[in-house]
């Protein structure tokens, strides 16, 4: 079994700006050589999320209404009092959604539906440069 760590440097807008990793997730898995194992996908700190959507524009817009309606922005934080920084909501919000997501892949090719993508969720109440790690352990 061997292992291979990638890392993907992605900037987004935050506020549950949803970036598409999966081409980028890809090209690591082909530069790795392995053939069949699985992968991790991982956002280091604890306002990113990862998860796997239909990127398509109605999805673009209905998983930040939903993370809003489970925790909004401006609504009183717990977070926000101890720190002052206004990123209770995010936290929150990334935690429910979890950090990381474990992919198989067979022959070089990740094993994802039709209209499944990859994405980075993050959830940050400002512009954030991320960079998300991408470990594979295979064959």
């Amino acid at each position: 079994m061997k292992v291979h760590t990638g890392f993907i440097q992605t900037e987004s807008r935050g506020h549950s700006d949803i970036i598409d990793l999966t081409p980028d997730i890809a090209d690591c898995l082909s530069g790795s050589g392995l053939k069949e194992g699985q992968l991790t996908v991982f956002a280091p700190g604890s306002t990113a999320a990862i998860t796997t959507i239909e990127y398509e524009p109605g999805l673009l817009q209905d998983v930040p209404a939903a993370l809003e309606k489970l925790a909004p922005e401006g609504a009183r934080y717990h977070h926000d009092a101890t720190w002052g920084d206004g990123n209770g909501n995010a936290h929150v919000r990334a935690a429910l959604v979890g950090a990381s997501l474990t992919v198989p892949f067979i022959e070089g090719r990740m094993i994802l539906g039709t209209w499944q993508q990859i994405v980075l969720i993050d959830c940050d109440n400002r512009p954030r440069q991320r960079r998300i790690a991408v470990q594979m352990m295979g064959i």
